[in-house]
């Protein structure tokens, strides 16, 4: 059976590990194979990615949808003036 290990001490893990600690330091000091904290290293790195992707996407959804308005006024500008000529 696979041991479970929550996601705090997951993170400990990793902050060790990010601190430098080799994995095999911690593999003896924790009891968990070096193999596992490799795992949740690569895991982490793409939820890091995955979140950075959304704020991006977020931020350029909000700037579309600015500049849809801002090209609406603009062209609503034009027609005003091009009747006054």
């Amino acid at each position: 059976m696979a041991a479970r290990f929550t996601n705090d001490f997951k993170t400990t893990i990793l902050d060790l590990y990010n601190s430098g600690k080799t994995a095999m330091e911690l593999s003896r000091e924790y009891g968990i194979s070096t193999q596992v904290i490799y795992k949740w290293k690569n895991e982490s790195r793409g939820e890091t990615s995955k979140s950075s992707e959304n704020e991006e996407l977020i931020a350029l959804r909000q700037e579309n949808a600015r500049l849809k308005v801002e090209n609406d006024i603009l062209k609503k500008a034009t027609a005003i003036f091009a009747r006054k000529v």
